[in-house]
């Protein structure tokens, strides 16, 4: 089936913390890999001269349960306001557990448990660091007409990706930074491993 926009569908969002936007949800078909990743059209991206984009990875455990093992969820909540604040999109990537899948992502965490990082733990699983391809997102981009966008990312292998497949990044925009005690030391693994553009508080 040749690339193209599948369906279109207006949803209203309302985060626990109370606050809420509304999206225009896209769906997709020709994509490359085949699965049901997500554009969240957010703000007034018809006239945004440079749209705001999100690549997000799925995570269930941080999306949907709130786990404090990682920063997904915080970083999901922050990246709707923000695009919702300038126009552009949330690309809601089906890649789990940056791409090895939820059962293995759970695997490594009881690794980690043992005092392995997350980057470790994937090793020992036979999986490569960040299993993540951004084809798709390209696609979804191009079939979305935004060409040039601003990437809200800490994470340099998006914007290396997204370059090498055609998409002009033209701003590297950071996310906050949410650390806990419960997740720092996977915050501390993505910056040294992966070289992610996190500020780290001196003390969490």
């Amino acid at each position: 089936m040749p690339l193209g926009i599948r369906s279109r569908v207006t949803v209203p969002l309302q985060f626990a913390d109370g606050w809420g936007t509304t999206a225009q949800v896209v769906t997709f078909h020709g994509l490359a890999d085949g699965k049901e990743h997500l554009a969240l059209a957010l703000g007034d991206v018809e006239n945004a001269a440079v749209p705001l984009v999100r690549p997000h990875s799925e995570c269930l455990t941080g999306d949907v349960f709130g786990s404090q093992r990682c920063d997904c969820g915080p970083q999901l909540r922050e990246a709707v306001e923000r695009i919702a604040g300038v126009g552009g999109y949330l690309l809601y990537l089906r890649q789990e557990g940056r791409g090895i899948g939820l059962y293995s992502k759970l695997d490594a965490y009881a690794l980690q448990d043992l005092g392995m990082d997350t980057y470790e733990a994937n090793r020992a699983l036979g999986h490569a660091d960040d299993e993540r391809d951004y084809t798709a997102a390209a696609q979804m981009l191009t079939t979305l007409g935004a060409p040039a966008v601003d990437l809200l990312t800490n994470n340099p292998d998006k914007a290396a990706q997204l370059r090498g497949l055609g998409v002009d990044v033209r701003h590297v925009v950071p996310t906050g930074v949410h650390a806990s005690a419960a997740n720092v030391r996977y915050l501390q693994a993505k910056i040294s491993h992966t070289a992610h553009t996190i500020d780290l508080p001196l003390a969490v």
